[in-house]
């Protein structure tokens, strides 16, 4: 299916149109079809005769309503043009011209209604059309001239096709060329309504422009509320009951889990954690007035949302806008900036960054209007990875960036299959400031092991840019030459400089080399002046082992100990164990938990040991 947008001044014939080529009323509302003004959306669909089928989005026309207009307009790929031969181009004309040139739809129809009316004036209305619509995306557009056939109500009932046959020929030649939607990308659908159903709850309607639409489908709503898990209860289009529903298509879908009054027009129904939820992007003008001199305070129009949103220029052509409430947007999509005191279309942007910097020092705002003036419309992947040092690639598609398969000049992978795209002089900068790090670390405490992952991932995220994230460090670590052992960073090979508690260890060794377990006493460590620091520091170092207790001895007091227990008669009590390394009790018990501990002696029942051989 194919969704089309009318568009046009107030009463040219534009439900009037849908109504012959479909025969179906498109004014929902008792007051539209009395007034026979549309105030609000109407659907309707056909089926062409190449076998293509079309719903239509019949919009209102009156400058009043020209919110709703752009609620129906705005998803939209394609849109069919109405200017009636009797009246000629007038204002709403040029607004809803505007509004398709700001949401940049380039595939569409224009159709000169009521030429049976005004036959004369039919060459008039296709040349102010045509020097309306130049340098718009509608300027090549087709235009067809067309009249009701003959005995036809315009109030209602059914068309024969007769006297329509151009419209729907050039309609399908239109179509044809309208880009084929990706069924598995990720799904955003914009709501135009929301109403229950006794028996089913909440549904909402919309027209689904890419992705696919399944039955028990897990998806949020985004709106006022913030983002709310749901899932697909059931599914319509056409009026008839889908177990799938793919682009283009109009679509109804029943929703779990969500109240009556929490789903609206302008909410979205997308897919969990794929789009970024902004409440600020970088933005591009792409028609109309310029920023410099704009009013602060606009209303922005995507899909069918319009959220008050207030504007900071970057001059002329670019700008940030802050949203008064999160939307799901991405680089690429196209907003319509509106005066809310004003019925006219102010400008149309371009969206260039939907995870725009903070702006917090002076002159930034000269930096960033640099920056944007210099990107392309498509976004550029390598100043992204480069603004923040490393990007994952999920994050980079959910941005809006395509084209990913390969990594570009002046970055690198990294990561299980290349999650990571890294920018390489920021990592040589992160590796430089763990360098500088620990050695700080160790000229400040000679006898610490290093620095701390932990305060290293602190310094790093303290960079600019910062360690996006810590699953990195080891990265930084790498290129920094630097090696962890026990979550502590530290030049390979290192030694470790005792400083002032050398003389206490180096007459410990002597004490200890005499008598290998006659282990001191803490006041024998006391006036060694060696307390916990130095002895963790030199048993770092490979010069002291430190046992339960507060028991230190020699690294080689082990490989004694078995050389003595292995000549007793196996198995051995603690007692023996005590006579044979010529020790206590108090060295005794944790020596031999540390041998058991090591799998090199094994106690057998709650008296004996054995030598494991």
């Amino acid at each position: 299916m194919y969704v089309v947008a009318t568009a046009g001044h107030v009463d040219h014939g534009k439900s009037t149109l849908v109504r012959a080529l479909t025969g179906m009323e498109p004014d929902r509302l008792a007051e539209e079809r009395r007034r026979g003004l549309t105030i609000d959306l109407g659907f309707a669909w056909t089926r062409l005769p190449s076998g293509r089928e079309v719903a239509f989005v019949d919009v209102p026309g009156h400058e009043r309503f020209l919110a709703n207009m752009l609620a129906g307009v705005g998803p939209a790929p394609a849109v069919c043009f109405v200017v009636a031969a009797d009246k000629g181009w007038q204002a709403q004309s040029s607004d809803h011209r505007d509004a398709v040139a700001a949401l940049g739809i380039e595939h569409g129809l224009v159709v000169i209604t009521r030429a049976d009316r005004a036959p004369d004036r039919v060459a008039e209305t296709i040349e102010q059309t045509r020097i309306a619509l130049a340098g718009t995306p509608l300027e090549r557009a087709p235009v067809v001239v067309s009249a009701l056939p003959a005995g036809f109500d315009e109030s209602g009932g059914a068309a024969p096709s007769t006297g329509l046959g151009e419209v729907v020929e050039r309609l399908d030649d239109v179509l044809a060329a309208v880009p084929e939607p990706d069924a598995g990308a990720r799904v955003r659908l914009w709501v135009d309504r929301s109403f229950t159903i006794r028996g089913a709850g909440t549904v909402v309607t919309g027209s689904l422009t890419a992705g696919t639409l399944r039955q028990e489908d897990r998806l949020q709503l985004i709106g006022d509320g913030g983002a709310h898990p749901t899932a697909v209860r059931g599914l319509h289009s056409r009026n008839e009951a889908a177990t799938a529903v793919t682009p283009h298509a109009r679509v109804a879908v029943n929703l779990r889990d969500v109240a009556a009054d929490a789903a609206h027009r302008g909410d979205a129904l997308v897919t969990p954690d794929a789009w970024p939820i902004v409440d600020a992007v970088d933005v591009r003008r792409t028609t109309g007035a310029g920023f410099a001199d704009a009013p602060q305070q606009l209303v922005a129009h995507i899909g069918t949302a319009a959220v008050p949103v207030r504007l900071r220029p970057f001059g002329d052509d670019h700008a940030r806008l802050a949203l008064q409430r999160p939307l799901p947007l991405q680089l690429g999509d196209r907003l319509v900036l509106r005066n809310p005191g004003s019925r006219f279309v102010f400008a149309g942007a371009l969206v260039l960054d939907a995870d725009p910097p903070a702006l917090t020092r002076r002159g930034d705002g000269a930096r960033r209007a640099a920056v944007l003036a210099a990107r392309p419309d498509t976004g550029d992947a390598l100043a992204e990875v480069e603004r923040r040092g490393a990007m994952p690639v999920e994050q980079l598609r959910r941005l809006g960036l395509t084209g990913l398969e390969a990594v570009p000049e002046g970055l690198s992978a990294v990561g299980r299959a290349g999650a990571w795209w890294v920018h390489p002089p920021t990592l040589d900068r992160w590796a430089s400031l763990l360098r500088e790090a620990v050695a700080e670390k160790l000229r400040a405490d000679p006898l610490t092991p290093g620095l701390a992952e932990g305060a290293a991932a602190d310094a790093l995220l303290r960079a600019d840019p910062p360690l996006p994230h810590a699953s990195l460090l080891p990265l930084a670590v790498r290129r920094a030459g630097l090696e962890s052992r026990s979550g502590v960073l530290r030049p390979p090979g290192t030694g470790v400089d005792l400083g002032a508690a050398e003389a206490g260890v180096a007459q410990l060794e002597r004490r200890l080399r005499e008598h290998p377990f006659a282990a001191p006493e803490a006041d024998d460590l006391s006036r060694l002046r060696l307390g916990a620091r130095e002895l963790a520091a030199a048993e770092r170092a490979g010069r002291l082992l430190r046992l339960r207790d507060g028991i230190v001895l020699l690294p080689t007091a082990p490989a004694e100990a078995m050389r003595r227990l292995a000549s007793l008669e196996q198995p051995f009590t603690t007692s023996g164990a005590r006579r044979a390394l010529d020790t206590t009790r108090r060295v005794a018990i944790p020596l031999l938990e540390h041998l058991d501990a090591r799998g090199w002696t094994r106690r057998i029942d709650g008296v004996n040991r054995i030598v494991v051989r």
